[in-house]
């Protein structure tokens, strides 16, 4: 069982590394099948999320997908994005409990659908790049996945691809957001539980999705490169987060 869960959390992060979005929403469901408790589930994603999506980042960088240095829009973005996810995230925790998970689910569902119909529709068009629109489209995320715990990065990808950001990029920067936000909710996470002993006690389970995570990183990056050459990843962009929109929604209501 050790290895397939590696195996899983290696699958989940290749995609997502490589396309910027899909960790979460593919690995959760499958653990879940699995018979393995949210408490349990949920604190792992943010730990794996967050040693993912530096590596992610890092490895963006190296294969000369962003570029995180000092003045760079690439940087910016990763900036902007962080903070208006903690921001985001905050919010969605003091609003959440006033809601419907149904309504909060087939919300995230249509909206991520919506914009990957979108990046299909204007894909063939060049977008100005708007700085006020990525600090909304961070705000706007950051507050899906706090009160819902998904649809952060098919809507963060595909809006910035619609903010006039270039795909790899869009890619790159969502991944090290995401990384830098997963560490602000582990860490309140910690805080409000006894770290240690979750760390004592739970290393069976979330050392092999960690360790499958962080390997997978590195090559996805890569794959983004050379599939950035030879595929108009607007399209494969718009594919996947339609299908991520879709399934949500079937989800929900199913």
């Amino acid at each position: 069982m050790v290895i397939v869960i590696a195996l899983i959390a290696f699958l989940s992060e290749y995609m997502n590394s490589a396309l910027g979005m899909g960790y979460g929403t593919t690995l959760t469901p499958v653990l879940l099948l699995l018979g393995y408790p949210p408490i349990l589930i949920v604190p792992t994603v943010l730990l794996s999320g967050f040693l993912a999506g530096i590596i992610s980042g890092v490895s963006h960088s190296r294969f000369g997908n962003i570029s995180l240095k000092n003045g760079s829009r690439d940087r910016g973005i990763v900036l902007a994005l962080s903070l208006t996810g903690i921001i985001g995230t905050v919010i969605a925790v003091f609003t959440a409990v006033n809601i419907s998970p149904i309504v909060l689910k087939g919300y995230i569902g249509a909206m991520v659908f919506s914009m990957g119909v979108l990046v299909f529709a204007f894909r063939k068009y060049s977008f100005s790049f708007s700085w006020p629109r990525i600090i909304g489209l961070g705000v706007v995320s950051a507050f899906n996945k706090g009160i819902s715990g998904g649809g952060y990065g098919p809507l963060v990808v595909s809006g910035q691809i619609l903010s006039g950001n270039a795909v790899k990029n869009s890619i790159g920067a969502t991944l090290l957001a995401e990384g830098i936000i997963c560490a602000v909710g582990f860490s309140l996470y910690l805080v409000l539980h006894d770290g240690t002993s979750w760390f004592v006690a739970n290393w069976r389970f979330y050392l092999p999705i960690v360790l499958g995570t962080v390997s997978a990183a590195p090559v996805a990056a890569w794959t983004t490169k050379v599939v950035a050459k030879k595929l108009d990843l607007k399209i494969v962009t718009s594919v996947l987060t339609c299908t991520l929109g879709a399934w949500t929604l079937w989800k929900t209501f199913t």
